[in-house]
């Protein structure tokens, strides 16, 4: 009777590690890639979600939130204003970009709308790419 032996060498688990290793440097930056598409493509529906809001803000109230209210007024209701039947986002981290960061909201100038914008993965004005600021239409 011959006895086998039924464990890996040394060689074939070193042959493994390498192959996982190869394959993991291979894909991070892949992967790296589509979480950074994925947050941009999150902070333009943020954006778009808080301008919804705004505008539904405006329906009830007659008027945009003012710079001093800002986004917060989305959320709980600025004193000593009648119609708002809101909340018109669920709660403050809704106002937070896919980053941690706060949106910022410029109030109307006389014609001009509202704006909402994130500015991108960066935190700074400008970029490209995913640092590229993304702003309401």
């Amino acid at each position: 009777m011959t006895r086998t032996d039924d464990g890996y060498t040394l060689t074939e688990m070193l042959v493994v590690i390498a192959i996982i290793g190869l394959l993991a440097a291979v894909l991070t930056p892949m992967i790296a890639g589509q979480l950074s598409r994925a947050r941009v493509k999150a902070a333009r529906l943020q954006v778009e979600n808080v301008s919804t809001a705004i505008e539904m803000f405006r329906s009830d109230v007659g008027r945009y939130p003012t710079a001093q209210e800002g986004l917060k007024a989305l959320v709980q209701a600025p004193d000593g204003l009648d119609g708002w039947i809101g909340p018109y986002i669920r709660n403050t981290k809704s106002l937070d970009d896919p980053w941690g960061r706060p949106l910022k909201y410029q109030a109307p100038l006389d014609t001009a709308p509202p704006h909402v914008l994130s500015l991108g993965a960066d935190g700074k004005a400008g970029g490209t790419g995913a640092d590229a600021d993304i702003a309401s239409s």
